[in-house]
């Protein structure tokens, strides 16, 4: 509220992401104050329950926004709508100078692993928050980069598929593209491929990821598993849920000619790590399975609170 010395955000999109957001801005953060909740659908969900606990609230998306009686004192935006909403959304807000949090696959703006490179691009205009599987498994590729080059990276992210809304979705092809991007640019592979799975188990199974990657055979496994560990103990502290299933699995791997066509030209003997990771939601919107959900809106709120904390700084 205006007075409290919080930092006011604005939310766009009503669906699943940008509800679970709601509810950790509200409850969890002592600097960001929720104005704005901004919906297109007058019956949706999102919006009854953010007018329910008090926040205020538009049915007519970014327009709706920038005309409210708040917006001047909003200077940082979320936008957990879909890739093609977030383009219109971020040319329509250019002009007032807002920082924007992009929790869509569109990458029109810089990737942002809390953990890997935050600092770095703290004033940046529009932060993309990558992808669920990319906030999964990211910081594990970078961990083990930082220990010997990683010719390939391989991850597959399982979901349940009652916890993929309409938006995640429309943009699976996006999440493959994004994701496997962010493997290379952020996480320091040399190639990569990324592979989503809707899980229609019932009852729900809790987000997976898998991590495969190709190293050296000479690379110290003993640095590589206790880099690892320290990694999942760092994205823990923001995401409590996220934990490691097994040990790490190393494996050599003696097919020269058939991993010559992943990893590209000539190599010597690679030996495969592979990481089982396991995300359970914090359950504040959609069940404890919707780990998907929950990395990414815990991964946002963290970027927000520490952008918050520079904006305070240059002030």
């Amino acid at each position: 509220m205006p007075g409290t010395g919080k930092t006011a955000v604005a939310i766009i999109g009503s669906g699943n992401i940008g509800t679970d957001l709601m509810f950790k801005i509200t409850r969890l953060s002592s600097t960001l104050e929720l104005a704005l909740l901004v919906g297109i659908d007058p019956a949706s969900d999102g919006l009854a329950r953010a007018r329910r606990i008090g926040v205020e609230t538009t049915d007519r998306g970014v327009d709706g926004l920038i005309s409210s009686a708040r917006f001047g004192e909003i200077r940082l935006v979320f936008d957990a709508t879909s890739a093609a909403a977030h383009e219109e959304n971020a040319a329509a807000l250019e002009p007032y100078g807002v920082q924007l949090i992009d929790l869509t696959p569109a990458a029109l703006g810089p990737f942002v692993v809390p953990v890997v490179n935050l600092d770095d691009n703290l004033d940046a205009l529009d932060l993309n928050m990558v992808t669920c599987g990319g906030q999964a498994t990211i910081p594990i590729v970078a961990a083990v980069a930082g220990i010997t080059g990683v010719h390939y990276a391989e991850i597959v992210a399982t979901i349940a598929s009652k916890s993929a809304g309409p938006g995640t979705r429309a943009n699976i092809d996006e999440f493959t593209e994004t994701t496997a991007a962010a493997l290379r640019s952020v996480g320091g592979a040399q190639r990569s491929k990324a592979i989503i799975i809707l899980n229609p188990a019932e009852p729900p199974m809790i987000m997976r990821d898998t991590v495969h990657l190709l190293v050296d055979a000479a690379a110290d496994r003993s640095a590589i598993t206790d880099a690892v560990a320290r990694q999942v103990a760092r994205v823990a502290e923001y995401v409590p849920g996220y934990r490691m299933k097994q040990q790490l699995q190393f494996v050599d791997r003696a097919d020269r000619h058939a991993l010559s066509t992943i990893v590209g030209g000539s190599h010597g003997a690679l030996t495969q790590v592979s990481v089982l990771l396991e995300v359970e939601g914090a359950a504040h919107y959609l069940p404890a399975y919707a780990g998907n959900l929950d990395i990414m809106t815990s991964a946002a709120l963290r970027v927000g609170e520490r952008v918050a904390g520079r904006m305070a700084q240059v002030a």
